[in-house]
Formats: C-alpha cells, sequence, structure tokens
C-alpha cells in the first residue's frame, strides 16, 4: 500500500444500518475510505478483490456465508495476501476470538468500541500489525491452543519443518511476538535497535508463511515456544 494513498476499507455487516455508521465514521478520517460494503461474507471476499481493498472490516455473524468463512477465503487466495481482515462483532467468546485468527484475521474487536479506537484499528491492521495484547488475549490463544482439541492450523498457514530455519535469535523474536510484544518492546528486551527488529519480524513471517502477526502469535503457542503462563 503507497503511504500517501488513503486506506481502502470495505464494510462486511448484514445490517444496513451499522454499514451506514461505520461508513460515516471511515469516511471522517482523512487517510481512510470506503471502497465497498457487503452483507455477507462470500460478498466480502468478492468486493474485497474487485474494489482492491486494503482493510476489511468483518462482522462474525452474517447470513448465508458468515465472516469467519469470508475471512477464511480471504486469507487462502494467493491474490489478496494484502488484504486484512479486522473482525468487529458482538460475540466476543474465546472461540469466537480464534475462529477469527485461525481464518486468517488480523485483529478482533467488539462493536461497542469507541470511534477513535476503531480508526486506530484499522489503521493498525493496515500497517500488518495484529491488534493482539500480552494481556487477555494472547492469555485466550494460549489457553485455547493448548487444549488436546484445538483444531489445526489451517492448510498453506503455517509449514512446522520451517520452524527449524530460524536462528536461535530468530526464535527468540517469535517468541516475544507471540506474547505480545511490538517491534520497540523487543528490540529493548533482545538489546537490538527497532529497526534491526522490524527486520528479524518480516525475515521470520516470511520463512514461516504467515501472513501477518496475528499467525505469528498463533504459530508461537501451537508448536511450544510459548507455554500460556510460562515467563520468558
Amino acid at each position: 500500500m503507497n503511504d500517501d494513498a488513503p486506506i481502502r476499507v470495505l464494510l462486511a455487516d448484514d445490517q444496513a444500518l451499522v454499514r451506514g455508521a461505520f461508513a460515516l465514521l471511515i469516511g471522517s478520517a482523512p487517510d481512510m475510505e470506503v471502497v465497498g460494503e457487503a452483507a455477507t461474507g462470500r460478498e466480502a471476499y468478492e468486493l474485497a478483490r474487485s474494489a482492491r481493498a486494503d482493510v476489511v472490516v468483518m462482522d462474525i455473524r452474517m447470513p448465508e456465508t458468515d465472516g469467519i468463512e469470508g475471512t477464511r477465503l480471504i486469507a487462502a487466495d494467493e491474490d489478496m495476501a494484502g488484504v486484512r481482515v479486522l473482525v468487529l462483532t458482538t460475540y466476543d467468546t474465546d472461540e469466537h476470538i480464534m475462529a477469527a485468527l485461525r481464518a486468517g484475521a488480523s485483529g478482533f474487536m467488539v462493536k461497542d468500541t469507541l470511534p477513535a479506537d476503531l480508526l486506530r484499528a484499522v489503521r493498525t491492521v493496515a500497517a500488518g500489525d495484529a491488534l493482539l495484547s500480552p494481556g487477555p488475549t494472547a492469555r485466550v490463544i494460549g489457553r485455547i491452543l493448548r487444549l488436546p482439541q484445538a483444531a489445526p492450523i489451517p492448510d498453506g498457514c503455517f509449514d512446522a519443518e520451517r520452524l527449524a530455519s530460524l536462528s536461535p535469535r530468530e526464535r527468540e523474536v517469535l517468541t516475544l511476538v507471540a506474547r505480545g510484544l511490538n517491534n520497540t518492546e523487543i528490540a529493548h528486551a533482545l538489546y537490538l535497535s527497532p529497526l534491526t527488529a522490524k527486520t528479524h519480524v518480516s525475515r521470520i513471517m516470511s520463512r514461516l508463511g504467515a501472513r501477518d502477526r496475528a499467525q505469528l502469535v498463533i504459530i508461537g503457542y501451537e508448536t511450544g515456544l510459548v507455554v500460556p503462563g510460562a515467563r520468558t
């Protein structure tokens, strides 16, 4: 995405009034523009492709094709590798958080969030960062992923054999990403420059085939690099 170009946002929600309210909010931001509206997950996928969206603000519960499946369709399409999905829903259960992240979402927020926080979230995922924190969300991810019945990561999202290709330093960085640290915090923890930390994160994403930091968080827990409740 061109740094000078506005963030192209697609809104996916089956309620026209909700889409209209979000459209007014996002349209009021000087660095964003609404490029389409969808009422189902399938429509969101098709419009995101045709409208060349940067970010899809996706509701979970929609008729025919829900937001989880819509997110999965976007994440599985190689031609849409740069599209980020921000899941926004009334339902903030552990299962919905994990379903959204496993499907390929870059962030998760509830609908009663403050307008300024929603705009900040769109900017965050558009920049390629995950809307995750080292607090409750990270603990939810860890708890669910360590359950025996946890579903596997979708095909193509992660090749476990690639983990062995990471250097010891890269494994350290991946562990800190999975704990929710940003690049500045990683740099401080490992006595690196922020640019070096960012370079490490980008290289790790490339080697593991991860779309963004959200998937790195999942990989960190799925592989056991990070154990819920443990400290580095």
